[in-house]
């Protein structure tokens, strides 16, 4: 349906309100779908009006459209089924199990077991879990608070809760303006025409007077209205409009949360729990109950549907098992004084900075095991220094790193000291670190810094003994903010932003927790820390999920995961011991993992499940408490000893990732990746756009929040170090390995019970759990391996065959094909990082799937031209690069339904698109054996090259080119029906070519 088309249904939702025929607007709101009326549906939830409230939703959701959807279902019936309880209605509470809650047992079976147990009780509110519940009316008016905050979450009511602003009978204006115009062209105009119909255009009769054009006055439509003269709808109307709702990242934390009348929720679990009334979710943190495993239910990380989707308690298949974990001792590093701080190098990932308790500040080759550089504590300039620090100084010339962290880029890093100091070191490879900002921070210890990007320009948060917070711009070291709230020193600090706003979190050692938005209007949230303990919070990679570990005085340790959108607590892990000193200290990885150094050993948890997943003690040696870091990729972990040395472990992938480097010659002069040499000066610090965010690092004590990139970019290793001959460097990287011998294959037949068809396309899922394939008939077809005694991890095998699977609904993913032939096309897709959904063409609509139910998201872009190619935007799934048939490439928003812009270089169909994390650039090939580089900073091109088609070949005159990007993110793969050949990107340059 066009805009236009909308807009008149709307107009004519207006009409109808104010004729009074209420009925027949609630149908066009349902039928039409554009206007959700929570006015509407308050009353009829008021009045338990179920199935009517039921059908009013199917107008605008189903059960299965999303976990959103299915809580507000489920709450919906549970009620209803609960109230047949509580009415001793037996037969038909049987009834409502059966008909209504019978669907959700497909996705927690355990719940539905323990719904049906409610039948035995003569009270069910001797259910634990629901021995709060009330009367009737208190019980729906908490759920009803409930019920909005998911309709106001749910990405399907997007747009559709707010009625346009329009002046009253916006209709009859329109009409009236319709007739005066008519009445205009007339060719005899009278003075007071008389209208009578609006089935047929209006003329006058025949002249019996002068030309009058005057307005239209007729009352059957009443007098034509002047503009601004109508009185805003009132507060009862059905129609008014509602507030947008602030991030739910900060609103739920608020106190007085004034701008956001009902914070938006996670898509919580389906759960058994009475709902609690939203004015207590605001005044403190709430612990949900541990007692009972099967309550304890995962909630949703996103707001949209492409991100990260784990609907009400059912995992996805799990990408990770315990073998992602670095378990193995590969090494140990003699630091020579004890450890309090480590960071991993954001590129070069095998780089690590080390501070100590003596001021020292090391920079670590972990594959070649050497030192590279070393700083010792020094205060650059002590005549500028405050002359508390410079007495300070003269007693006692010393000072304890407490924190040390890369920025986002990897470009420079900084140093928190003890004695008020920071330091920022600028790198750009080699064995060089260049002095580059002296900081006063704070009165006494520096406790904490961390990187952020809150005006897009790179500054540096810091906090300390002094009870204050402040923000520092990293080029000039000029303080941009200063917070103050805290009435004990403070302990650590996490920034991060969501939907472009801004927030710090902050912690005290008095186990107080606030909030501050980047303005001087005090902090927007106060609670107490589990325990009040000395806390530190982290973000996962991806920015989704929230996590906090920390002591308190009497030695409790708690390592919890926060829901942001109420500010409580989500739930606690379990497994930490007590201690008698120092603090606990934590990391993630891979958006799957937490970690934490405790009782000498170091343990892991997974993020789903609150029990312990598995404990070791790197081959013994440990502090009590110790420090522990992983590397972006997760494939390495480093943890600090009592002889202070430092322990690097890794699993399979960091084991063959240090194998690499230890077989090449190593140059610590050359050591830097491309894309820290051509790192941009000291001034920008890469992209203002920089997603930042918060990952967690490790301290004894003093502790605080690491900073890494707020998307999942945990996802590539190490840029290779370059040494003195490039030549022959590059000739040996990228020696290809020949297969000859049929003993070096292995192969498998995948078992197929539907329609045979040629297989299109083919490929491994980003976890390696499955394969995913697209028939020329446009169905997609998935086979998964179990994971079993077999094949423990679960991954991909030619040991065991896999499963043919779909969803119990038995539907598949078929494309949209219109009047295409299948055959014909040109079929693409492509998987979103997490493998929870695929975005697929078949010469029609591009259609998005998601990889769990197997139900069509959306379609988009009808041919023609037709999409020939398609890439998820590695950081932001919401962004997608489409290559076209008529060799444009579309840059395309899908959360907004919109195209961002259209890329031109090309002179035939794009055949495909590779982005690099790094490099911050999309390399395009097409059938016109044409290469194109493409900033996605500006989208402008960067570079272009066509190949080189060897002596004595031709190609066709469509020849399909297709690109990789190696795990480095720099080196490019590009496949043609002529040649194999290795390019490094951004510039394009040939490092190797097979004909």
């Amino acid at each position: 349906m066009s805009s236009l088309s909308r807009e008149l249904v709307f107009l004519i939702l207006q009409f109808l309100d104010e004729e009074k025929f209420k009925e027949t607007v609630h149908k066009l709101e349902q039928d039409s779908g554009f206007f959700f009326n929570m006015r509407y549906f308050e009353d009829m939830v008021t009045n338990g009006e179920w199935d009517e409230v039921e059908k009013y939703l199917s107008g605008f959701t189903k059960v299965d459209d999303n976990r959103y959807s299915m809580k507000i279902f489920f709450e919906i019936r549970k009620q209803k089924y609960l109230e047949a309880l509580d009415k001793r209605d037996r037969a038909k509470a049987v009834e409502i199990l059966v008909k209504d809650l019978k669907v959700f047992s497909a996705f927690n079976e355990d719940l539905f077991k323990e719904i049906t147990q409610l039948l035995t009780l003569e009270n069910f509110r001797d259910n634990e879990q629901l021995s709060k519940y009330g009367d009737t009316k208190s019980a729906r008016g908490i759920m009803l608070a409930e019920l909005k905050k998911l309709i106001e979450a749910n990405p399907l009511f997007r747009d559709k809760l707010q009625f346009p602003s329009l002046k009253n009978s916006r209709l009859r204006t329109l009409i009236n303006q319709s007739l005066n115009w008519q009445h205009q062209l007339c060719k005899n105009p009278r003075a007071n025409p008389d209208i009578k119909t609006l089935f047929v255009d209006h003329t006058c009769g025949q002249p019996n007077g002068a030309r009058a054009p005057s307005p239209v006055t007729n009352p059957l439509m009443g007098a034509v209205p002047k503009a601004g003269a109508f009185p805003p709808l009132s507060a009862h109307g059905p129609f008014q409009p509602t507030p947008a709702a602030l991030p739910t990242s900060l609103a739920g934390w608020m106190a007085n949360p004034s701008p956001v009348p009902h914070p938006s929720p996670s898509a919580g679990p389906i759960a058994l729990t009475a709902a609690n009334n939203a004015a207590a979710i605001l005044k403190r943190p709430r612990t949900p109950p541990t007692n009972n495993s099967a309550m304890d239910y995962q909630t949703a990380d996103s707001e949209h549907v492409l991100k990260r989707s784990r609907p009400f308690g059912i995992s996805d298949e799990s990408s990770y098992s315990t073998d992602d974990l670095p378990k193995t001792v590969v090494m140990t590093l003699n630091q020579g004084s004890a450890v309090k701080s480590m960071d991993f190098h954001p590129v070069q990932q095998i780089l690590l900075v080390v501070g100590t308790n003596m001021g020292d500040v090391m920079l670590w080759e972990v594959g070649s095991r050497e030192r590279i550089a070393v700083k010792s504590f020094k205060v650059w300039e002590l005549g500028a220094c405050s002359m508390p620090l410079q007495a300070s100084l003269s007693s006692d010339y010393t000072a304890s790193v407490n924190r040390v962290m890369w920025s986002p880029d990897g470009t420079l890093f900084g140093v928190a000291y003890s004695k008020h100091i920071v330091h920022l070191y600028t790198y750009h490879g080699g064995d060089e670190l260049r002095n580059h900002l002296e900081i006063e921070a704070h009165v006494g210890s520096v406790n904490d810094l961390a990187f952020s990007y809150p005006n897009k320009q790179l500054s540096v948060v810091t906090c300390g003994e002094d009870r204050v917070i402040k923000v520092w711009d990293a080029v000039t070291g000029t303080k941009q903010y200063i917070f103050e709230g805290h009435e004990s020193p403070v302990y650590s600090i996490c920034p991060h932003h969501k939907e472009n706003i801004q927030f710090i979190f902050s912690t005290a050692t008095d186990g107080k927790i606030k909030a501050w938005l980047y303005d001087n209007l005090g902090s927007r949230v106060d609670y107490d820390a589990p325990g009040h303990s000395s806390t530190m919070m982290a973000y996962s990679a991806d920015g989704a999920r929230l996590f906090s570990c920390g002591t308190n005085k009497e030695g409790e340790s708690y390592l919890v995961e926060w829901n942001e959108s109420e500010g409580a607590v989500k739930r606690t892990y379990h497994g930490l011991g007590k201690r008698s000193v120092g603090v606990v200290q934590f990391d993630t990885t891979k958006n799957r993992f937490l970690a934490a150094g405790d009782e000498f050993m170091i343990k892991f948890w997974d993020m789903d499940n609150v029990n312990l997943l598995a404990s070791i003690d790197a081959d013994g040696g440990l502090q009590a408490s110790p420090c522990i870091r992983f590397n972006k990729e997760g494939i390495l972990l480093a943890v600090s000893t009592n002889d202070n040395g430092i322990k690097i472990l890794a699993n399979a992938d960091g084991i063959r990732l240090l194998r690499t480097v230890e077989s090449r010659t190593f140059d610590a002069s050359r050591v830097a990746s491309a894309a820290i040499v051509k790192a941009p000066a000291i001034g920008t610090f890469g992209s203002a756009n920089a997603n930042v965010g918060t990952s967690l690092g490790e301290r004894t004590a003093p502790a605080a929040a690491m900073v890494g990139m707020s998307n999942d970019s945990r996802n590539f290793t190490d840029v290779k170090p370059k040494i003195a001959d490039e030549a022959v460097e590059k000739s040996r990287i990228w020696k290809l390995t020949e297969i000859t011998e049929p003993s070096q294959c292995r192969s498998l037949r995948l078992p197929d019970n539907l329609t045979a068809m040629r297989v299109s396309r083919l490929i491994y899922t980003n976890s390696g759990l499955a394969i995913l394939a697209l028939a020329s008939n446009a169905v997609h077809k998935l086979w998964k391996w179990p994971r079993n005694e077999r094949n423990s991890t679960g991954k991909a095998t030619t040991n065991q065959a896999p499963q043919l699977w779909q969803p119990p609904s038995g539907i598949l993913m078929t494309n949209d094909i219109s009047d295409t032939n299948p055959e014909d096309a040109v079929p693409c897709f492509a998987l979103s990082k997490n493998d929870s959904y695929v975005m697929s063409a078949s010469g029609g609509k591009i259609s998005l799937f998601n990889m769990m139910t197997f139900k069509t998201m959306t379609t988009f872009m009808p041919p023609p031209p037709a999409a020939t190619f398609l890439a998820f935007h590695p950081q932001d799934n919401n962004i997608i690069a489409i290559g076209m048939e008529d060799s444009s490439i579309q840059i395309y928003n899908v959360r907004v339904d919109e195209v961002k812009t259209k890329l031109k270089g090309h002179q035939k169909r794009i055949t495909g698109l590779a982005f690099s994390n790094t490099l911050n650039v999309l390399v395009s090939s097409g059938a016109d054996s044409q290469l194109c580089v493409w900033s996605t900073d500006g989208w402008e091109k960067q570079a272009s090259k066509f190949l080189t088609i060897p002596n004595g070949r031709t190609a066709s005159a469509l020849a399909d080119t297709r690109v990789q990007f190696h795990l480095d993110q720099t080196h490019l793969l590009a496949v043609h029906e002529t040649q194999i050949a290795i390019y490094e990107a951004p510039k394009l340059e040939c490092l190797k070519q097979v004909g």
